[in-house]
């Protein structure tokens, strides 16, 4: 591990770019488009799988402790990360630090972990990112307003009876999908792995979401982070899509109480916007990038 460290700090001169994975619980790959940071504006990518899914360890034996899967628990997993990578700046040992890049649950821990100020965080970006759970609620309760009416009233009885195997629900469900999740036609395939983590072990989404996006039942419930957000020292870059299940509502308090903030609307994008190419994935990769490289 030593003389690992040692070539891992030879070789990062720049500041590192930390990648934070949403879901919770998808995987690391439906983000790797932010690996052209590298080529394109010089920044060193830090990929990682959170504790209970794709390639980190898993815990089913765990599944519904929702006391167990809370914000801390990934706190700490970062903090390890960090730790190991020896980003976590020193009076004595400076180092390159890093920067973060949370994007929808990893948007919320990242918010929530820059808001301690840690060692070595040089710039954050809350990509598709929520400031609490009830303005996320808030936020697809307005989008389901635009839905064709039928569809919508589907969508409401089945959610209502908690009835996820019901025409309805999978209807309305495919809706969200295409219109506010990824609006690329076809998926995009770095996509797919995150559908098949999410298959293979739904331990972490299931106990911190519930059953679905649209009525969150699990840990993250009552969720939020914005009596925290005033403390968040880094300068911080958020985005979100022009339609994202991420919608303007639960980006305001990020706007409003983070001292140092820039907020971007990508047009026509959606929640997953780095992935959709044709536009929205280029301004992404274009507005962290400079961010990020910039001086400020």
């Amino acid at each position: 591990m030593h003389l690992y460290l040692n070539h891992w700090r030879s070789l990062v001169r720049q500041t590192p770019v930390v990648v934070v994975h949403g879901g919770p619980g998808v995987g690391h790959e439906y983000l790797l488009a932010f690996a052209e940071l590298w080529p394109q504006y010089g920044l060193p990518v830090i990929f990682y799988d959170q504790i209970g899914c794709a390639a980190s360890t898993h815990l089913r034996q765990t599944a519904g402790d929702q006391a167990f899967w809370q914000e801390q628990l990934f706190q700490d997993e970062l903090d390890n990360l960090l730790e190991g990578l020896k980003l976590h700046a020193r009076d004595d040992e400076p180092g390159p630090g890093f920067h973060l890049l949370g994007q929808s649950w990893g948007g919320m821990l990242g918010a929530a972990f820059a808001s301690r100020r840690p060692r070595g965080l040089r710039k954050l970006v809350i990509a598709n990112g929520l400031a609490s759970s009830e303005l996320a609620a808030r936020g697809t309760g307005l989008l389901q307003e635009q839905m064709p009416p039928v569809m919508r009233q589907a969508l409401e009885g089945a959610l209502r009876e908690e009835d996820y195997d019901s025409l309805g629900y999978k209807i309305g469900l495919e809706y969200f999908t295409r219109n506010h999740v990824c609006r690329a036609d076809p998926m995009p395939v770095e996509l797919l792995p995150a559908f098949k983590h999410q298959a293979d072990d739904n331990t972490v989404y299931s106990t911190m979401m519930g059953h679905t996006f649209l009525v969150r039942s699990g840990s993250l419930k009552d969720w939020t982070v914005v009596s925290r957000l005033p403390s968040i020292a880094a300068p911080t870059l958020v985005y979100n899509g022009e339609h994202d299940t991420s919608h303007d509502v639960a980006q305001v308090p990020f706007f409003e109480h983070i001292p140092r903030v820039r907020w971007i609307t990508i047009p026509g994008g959606g929640h997953m916007c780095h992935a959709e190419s044709g536009g929205p994935r280029e301004r992404v990769l274009k507005v962290v990038g400079e961010f990020l490289a910039g001086e400020n």
